[in-house]
C-alpha cells in the first residue's frame, strides 16, 4: 500500500471519529461513521488476499446495514418529534431502531457474526484498529442515548453476548478469532451497564482497549498467528511472552490485576441496581472466557522448555520491543493495585 493512501485512510480515521463523538446533530454523527466505514476498507483489503476481500465485503455490508438503519431511526424521532438532536431520542420505535443498528455496528450478540471473520481476514494491526478505534464512534452514541435505550432489550443483548463471546472461543484456534469473542464479551460487560452508569461503561471500555492494544501489539511483534505459533514464540522473547501471560490474565478478569477492576464494580452497580441475577449470570458465563484465556497464557508460557514440542519452529522477522509495548503491559497488569 502507498504511503499516501495509508495516510489518508488513516487521517480519515480520525477525522470520522472525532467527528461522531463531536457531533449532536444525527446526520453529522452518520457522516462521521461513513468516513470511518470508507477510510478502515482500505486497510482491511490491503494484502489482496482472498479472505481480507471477503472480510471487507462483509464489513461494508454490515456496515452500510447499520448506518442506513441509524438514519432510518432518527428520521423517525425527527418526523415524530422534529429534534434532529442526538440526546433527544424519544420515540419507541426509534429507540430500539437505534439499539439494534449499534449493536450491529460494534458487533454484539445476535449481530456479531461479522466480527471474528472480518478480523481473521484484517492484517493484525488492522485488527486492532477494528477492535479498538472502530467502537469508538459507536460506544460515544450509545453513552448519548443512554436515557432512552430500552433496558430489556439491552440486557438481554448483554447476557447473550457474553455467553456467545465464551461459548464460540472455546474452540478457537486463531488468536484473531479468539481476541473477536474477548471483544464481544467484553462489550456484552459494557451494554450490561450503560444505561445504569454511563461513566463505569466508559472505564470499561477505556480498560478493555488498554489491555487488547497491548495484547495486539506483543503478538503483531512475535507474529503469533495461531495457538501452534503462540507456542514456539517464547524462543525470540522470552520477557514479552511472560509480559503477555499477565495481561492475558488481565483480560481474562482475575484480581489483583487491572482487568478485575470494571468487572468488580459492574457487579457491584447491578447488585445495587436490584439485578442481582444478572450480575449472577455474566459473572458465572464469563468463566467461559477465563477458559480460553488460561489456554492462551498454557501456550504463550507454560510450554517453555524443558517440555518438548512436537511443531516446526517458524522463521520469525525480527521486530524491536518497542517502548509503547512495556507501558501498556506494565498498565494493563499494574493499574489496579497501584
Amino acid at each position: 500500500m502507498s504511503p499516501h493512501t495509508s495516510l489518508i485512510s488513516t487521517l480519515s480515521l480520525f477525522l470520522g471519529t472525532a467527528l461522531t463523538i463531536s457531533s449532536n446533530h444525527w446526520i453529522t454523527a452518520w457522516m462521521g461513521l461513513e468516513i470511518n466505514t470508507l477510510a478502515i476498507i482500505p486497510l482491511i483489503s490491503k494484502s489482496h488476499h482472498p479472505r481480507a476481500i471477503e472480510a471487507s465485503i462483509k464489513y461494508f455490508l454490515t456496515q452500510a446495514a447499520a448506518s442506513t438503519i441509524i438514519l432510518f431511526s432518527s428520521t423517525i424521532n425527527a418526523w415524530s418529534t422534529g429534534q434532529w438532536d442526538i440526546t433527544q431520542l424519544t420515540h419507541p420505535t426509534a429507540c430500539s431502531l437505534l439499539t439494534s443498528a449499534i449493536a450491529m455496528k460494534l458487533g454484539l450478540a445476535p449481530f456479531h457474526f461479522w466480527f471474528p471473520e472480518v478480523l481473521q481476514g484484517s492484517p493484525l494491526i488492522t485488527a486492532l484498529l477494528l477492535s479498538t478505534v472502530m467502537k469508538f464512534p459507536p460506544v460515544a452514541i450509545f453513552l448519548l442515548t443512554s436515557n432512552s435505550l430500552n433496558p430489556t432489550l439491552l440486557t438481554t443483548m448483554a447476557i447473550m453476548s457474553v455467553a456467545l463471546g465464551g461459548w464460540m472461543g472455546l474452540n478457537q484456534t486463531q488468536v484473531r478469532k479468539i481476541l473477536a469473542f474477548s471483544s464481544i464479551a467484553h462489550l456484552g460487560w459494557m451494554t450490561s451497564i450503560i444505561i445504569f452508569n454511563p461513566k463505569l461503561a466508559l472505564l470499561t471500555f477505556y480498560v478493555y482497549i488498554l489491555i487488547t492494544t497491548a495484547i495486539f501489539l506483543s503478538v503483531n511483534t512475535t507474529n503469533s498467528l495461531s495457538l501452534s505459533t503462540v507456542m514456539t514464540s517464547w524462543t525470540k522473547t522470552p520477557p514479552l511472552n511472560a509480559a503477555l501471560m499477565l495481561t492475558l490474565l488481565s483480560l481474562a478478569g482475575l484480581p489483583p490485576l487491572s482487568g478485575f477492576l470494571p468487572k468488580w464494580l459492574i457487579i457491584q452497580e447491578l447488585t445495587k441496581q436490584e439485578m442481582a441475577a444478572t450480575a449472577t449470570i455474566i459473572a458465572l458465563l464469563s468463566l467461559l472466557s477465563l477458559f480460553f484465556y488460561l489456554r492462551l497464557t498454557y501456550y504463550s508460557t507454560i510450554t517453555m522448555p524443558p517440555n518438548a514440542i512436537n511443531h516446526m519452529k517458524l522463521w520469525r522477522p525480527s521486530k524491536p520491543m518497542t517502548p509503547a509495548i512495556a507501558i501498556l503491559m506494565t498498565l494493563s497488569s499494574t493499574l489496579l493495585p497501584l
